[in-house]
């Protein structure tokens, strides 16, 4: 875990942001809470962060902060749903969701003048899953049924979907993030999605 984290220090000097900065993004919610990390150390209690997330949202916050304010930006990084709806056309010609994926959902959920962002999102993660060549169209029917069931009950929370495999049979999990997941030796973990990105990559797009 030690090598997967940077200290604040570190952080500041690598970025060159202040720690002015660092703290009022913070409390604007674009650095969530949970990646401020207290830990003990000779010099006493110091502050580290998750290195690959948190030089991703940095880099985020300085390139599109001059285009979209605080609030906006945090918005767009929260794992709320946006309230936004759009056709299947749109969401297809703007590249947003392949042309595939939108089939076998609609075939699933039925045709609609328009999608909710839930819906949306629902899509956007099978056609990411579907895009790691890991899982089958049978599986992705699955997929969706897991998402419809159960993410409402993750709403506004970080979450993860997680496909696992043993001896051919597949499952999902829809976990609350972060979390480690362990599994016996006969079990394969075969994709590791994050919703809550999934999330803030969608808004991106449809921004």
């Amino acid at each position: 875990m030690e090598d997967q984290l940077i200290s604040k220090k570190d952080l500041l000097d690598l970025t060159g942001i202040s720690y002015g900065q660092l703290y009022r993004w913070k409390r604007k919610d674009l650095i969530p809470e949970d990646w401020f990390v207290r830990k003990s150390t000779y010099t006493g209690q110091e502050t580290f962060f998750p290195k690959d997330k948190i030089l991703e949202r940095i880099d985020k916050i300085v390139n599109m902060k001059d285009n979209l304010s605080l609030d906006e930006l945090a918005d767009m990084f929260s794992p709320n749903l946006a309230s936004m709806a759009l056709t299947k056309a749109e969401l297809v010609e703007r590249n947003i969701i392949t042309a595939v994926a939108m089939q076998l959902f609609t075939e699933q959920a039925g045709d609609a003048e328009a999608y909710s962002f839930e819906q949306i999102i629902y899509v956007y993660a099978l056609d990411q899953m579907l895009q790691t060549g890991q899982m089958s169209i049978e599986e992705g029917k699955r997929l969706l049924q897991v998402l419809h069931e159960h993410y409402k009950k993750l709403q506004g929370k970080g979450s993860e979907l997680v496909m696992l495999r043993n001896m051919g049979s597949t499952s999902f999990l829809l976990v609350s993030s972060p979390n480690e997941i362990y599994v016996d030796h006969s079990t394969k973990l075969i994709v590791r999605l994050s919703m809550t990105e999934c999330v803030e990559q969608l808004k991106v797009k449809l921004t």
